[in-house]
């Protein structure tokens, strides 16, 4: 499946406009309706790193429900369990999941994820048509699922469902991706010819915080494969 995976874009820079949400950080991918696919982003420059804008993965799959896709967004890499307990969303920044489903490269659907700090609670908009595409977004319909952010250390996951099914939540996770930093730093240095297996999981103990959300295929308007990217953008 990774041989799928079509692209790869990092945006490092912030244009700015008042009352508009521009991009900070984006991450792309191809995924068939029923299959997996992820891509991944820990390393970033300083203006980007431990900001709330600063995606680490990107996961589109199927759901324990076949008749749904997953989208999991997570940020703020690389945070250790002491300052796990403290990690918040930033009410400035939406998550963007971008949806093209006639694979031309322009979004046709949008599901905007929005946390509210009053509530304390994680907004989603969408899957929904934008009224802007590219570069600037605006939070596009009504709100179609809510949910409380599940507090670090706490037992069972905060799952909540909304009026057209979609499942969401939000909070701090293990980092799910797996990846031998030190084996790849000898590989790349020529002390090494490959990696070790089994290998050793360089982000073991960080976490992420997440927001996924689980959504009926029939809300998507696609069958086949669709491009998905993710995007925070922050409101200026």
């Amino acid at each position: 499946m990774l041989s799928k995976l079509i692209n790869y874009l990092l945006l490092k820079t912030l244009t700015m406009k008042r009352n508009l949400f521009l991009p900070a950080t984006i991450i792309a991918l191809a995924v068939a309706t029923c299959g997996i696919l992820y891509a991944a982003d820990h390393v970033d420059s300083p203006t980007i790193t431990n900001q709330p804008t600063d995606i680490t993965d990107l996961y589109v799959f199927k759901g324990a429900d076949a008749n749904n896709l997953v989208f999991v967004a997570n940020s703020q890499g690389l945070l250790s369990p002491g300052s796990s307990a403290t990690a918040m969303f930033d009410a400035n920044t939406v998550l963007e999941f971008n949806i093209d489903n006639n694979n031309d490269k322009v979004e046709d659907l949008v599901i905007q994820c929005k946390y509210d700090a009053a509530s304390n609670k994680m907004k989603i908009y969408g899957p929904v048509t934008p009224s802007l595409a590219g570069t600037k977004s605006k939070l596009e319909g009504n709100v179609t699922a809510e949910v409380a952010v599940t507090a670090y250390g706490v037992g069972a996951p905060v799952v909540a469902t909304g009026t057209t099914g979609i499942k969401v939540f939000a909070g701090t996770r293990d980092d799910p991706f797996f990846f031998d930093l030190t084996q790849y730093k000898k590989i790349i240095a020529g002390t090494a010819s490959s990696f070790n297996n089994p290998g050793a999981d360089s982000f073991a103990g960080t976490n992420v915080l997440s927001t996924v959300v689980e959504v009926p295929k029939s809300l998507l308007g696609g069958t086949g494969t669709i491009n998905v990217w993710l995007e925070t953008k922050k409101k200026i």
